[in-house]
């Protein structure tokens, strides 16, 4: 079982960063590919990045390539997503996840022990 929680979020102008994190508990972290997806007011949960449990291999939402950046410390137990030049339709609640079953890399149902998530507002 891993616990995770995510920080960082906040509002912030279009145009400007944020660096997310999610820490976990438990001794597994490094076992788990991991994922980051967010939830706008209204919408589904979407996939927005994909790491692999060593950290070698990633994966992202074509919205967001060029602009996010998924990383991992598994000494520290946690995963981090760097979001730059930020635009308004990112807003929304950003959660992440261990990925636990091969339904595909981008599905939220391969995911599990989902964090509360931390809100990122991004001003027009």
């Amino acid at each position: 079982q891993v616990q995770l929680v995510e920080s960082g979020g906040g509002l912030v102008q279009a145009g400007g960063s944020l660096r997310l994190s999610c820490a976990a508990s438990g001794r597994t972290f490094s076992t788990y590919d991991m994922g980051w997806f967010r939830q706008a007011p209204g919408k589904g949960r979407e996939f927005v990045a994909r790491i692999s449990r060593g950290g070698s291999s990633t994966y992202y939402q074509d919205s967001v390539k060029g602009r996010f950046t998924i990383s991992r410390d598994n000494a520290k137990n946690t995963v981090y997503l760097q979001m730059n030049s930020l635009k308004p339709e990112d807003t929304a609640v950003y959660y992440c996840a261990a990925e636990l079953w091969d339904r595909g890399r981008d599905n939220v149902n391969s995911y599990g022990y989902w964090g509360p998530g931390t809100q990122v507002t991004v001003s027009s």
